[in-house]
């Protein structure tokens, strides 16, 4: 039996198979290949042992150098120590609760009028509501005096003020990507709390002067749930509380103004409420109603007076441009109160529309009138025919005009005018009347020549109604659109 130490470990499996042999029965060669075996067995135990594998990769150290901040959010093992103590205390229940009430201020910046719609008398707008107040429970100690910013996650936690929109019909908060809603807490408990919404909100409109008018709406801001004695709503720097965007604008309306106002509002079941007043002033674009409402009417008035310089015996040419402009003037008056509520009182741009269709429907009726008055002289010029079938053609001097134009002594000479001379030509424009004087003394026969030499001019010259349309249709009008201007503008 041989040993050999040093060689083989301690402990080692190897120790009675290499180290303990019988050298005496084994051969040369072969107690050299078993010696070499454990030299062998020695090296290998005497490396580095591996680690055995995990699935988790090792990281190596950081090689810049930057100085590492302790993090504040790692967890470690054992209790875990909370930023704020939220799970401490009951956030049900208001700052404060049961002493006076928790103050908060409110800021607003409006980001875009999106539309005003006067159908629906409503508008839409887009802002960040900015709420402050003070919670000592989330208050926390800071060396640096800090504060921490958190997303809408927080919000669901915590006490929050409960504002709504009064009058509102549709609000939501914006999510894109995620809840546009910020939370940042200070040292000392002072708690900032902005979202970015969107709220359509009611609007009374008064369109008595519409398109020329201008309209002031509200966004009315109010808790729910907390009185006057539970929570103070306040403007947090008055009038400077309210910003706006100068790039806002509208198609239809000009921006004059945007300033704020609070009162209380009274509520017989739960009492008395803070309330903010966002005002805004709109004036009404002018120029795009001129363009598609005034000019068309204007110009269909216009149109209806080419009808007193058309001939009145052309009948389909008067007719069917009466026609056309009260049938275009109809549809501007529909077109206008399609795009407006059902009011139950006069606009403006009724009466100025209404006033137009009169006149054109006047000229129609004036047309109408001339045509009676033709056919009322051409029945009594027929009747005239049938008692004096005579047609005499004379000179210049000795002709009397069925307006009247003869006198009584030509009229009287015409008795005693010979036969020779007499002509008788269908188309000739003076008809020559043989008027036969009665026994009546002469101041009789004068009065009834003078009256009949006025209905005479009436029947004959009916052209004459047209020539003083011609000038009372346009002055009248323009005299409406003086008044008119003046009073809506």
């Amino acid at each position: 039996m041989v040993k050999l130490r040093g060689v083989c470990p301690t402990g080692s499996y190897w120790k009675t198979a290499c180290c303990i042999i019988d050298t005496h029965k084994m051969p040369y060669f072969t107690r050299l290949i078993l010696f070499l075996f454990c030299l062998m067995v020695l090296v290998e135990s005497r490396k580095p042992r591996r680690k055995r594998w995990t699935g988790h990769l090792e990281m190596s150290k950081p090689s810049h150098p930057y100085k590492k901040y302790l993090d504040v959010t790692k967890i470690r093992t054992g209790k875990p120590q909370p930023l704020l103590r939220v799970d401490d205390h009951d956030f049900t229940m208001r700052p404060a609760f049961g002493g006076p009430a928790i103050p908060v201020g409110v800021d607003v910046q409006v980001e875009s009028l999106d539309s005003i719609s006067e159908v629906d008398m409503d508008f839409t707008m887009t802002l960040y509501l900015r709420h402050y107040w003070k919670d000592e429970r989330l208050a926390f100690p800071s060396t640096s005096n800090k504060s921490m910013t958190f997303d809408g996650r927080l919000v669901k936690k915590i006490w929050v003020p409960d504002v709504f929109f009064v009058h509102s019909k549709r609000s939501f908060i914006h999510d894109t990507t995620t809840d546009n809603i910020m939370l940042r807490v200070f040292p000392d408990g002072q708690v900032l709390y902005s979202m970015r919404i969107t709220v359509t909100a009611m609007c009374n409109m008064d369109f008595s002067h519409f398109p020329l008018d201008s309209q002031t709406c509200s966004l009315e801001l109010e808790s729910y749930a907390y009185t006057d004695e539970d929570l103070m709503l306040y403007w947090k720097n008055g009038d400077e509380s309210l910003k706006t965007d100068e790039k806002i604008s509208l198609s239809q309306f000009l921006i004059q103004k945007f300033h704020t106002t609070s009162r209380l509002a009274f509520y017989s079941s739960t009492g008395w409420y803070n309330r903010l007043y966002i005002n805004f002033t709109l004036h009404r674009h002018i120029f795009f109603f001129l363009l598609q409402t005034y000019f068309p009417a204007t110009l269909m008035v216009m149109l209806s007076w080419v009808s007193f310089w058309i001939d009145h015996r052309a009948v389909p040419a008067r007719v069917s441009l009466g026609i056309t402009t009260v049938l275009t003037m109809s549809t501007i008056i529909t077109g206008v109160n399609a795009s407006m509520p059902r009011v139950s009182y006069i606009k403006a741009v009724d009466i100025y529309l209404w006033v137009s269709f009169v006149f054109v429907f006047l000229s129609v009726l004036e047309y109408a009138a001339v045509n009676y008055l033709t056919t009322v002289q051409e029945r009594k010029e027929r009747k005239l025919r049938e008692k004096f079938p005579c047609m005499c053609g004379m000179p210049h001097s000795r002709t009397m005009m069925l307006d009247g134009s003869g006198s009584e002594s030509e009229a009287n000479s015409l008795a005693g005018y010979p036969r020779s001379h007499i002509l008788t030509d269908e188309r000739q424009e003076k008809i020559v009347v043989h008027l036969a004087l009665s026994s009546e003394s002469s101041s009789s026969r004068k009065k009834g020549l003078l009256k009949g030499q006025m209905g005479l001019r009436l029947f004959q010259n009916t052209h004459a109604i047209d020539k003083y349309s011609r000038l009372i249709f346009p002055a009248s009008y323009i005299f409406f659109n003086l008044i008119y201007w003046s009073v809506f503008s």
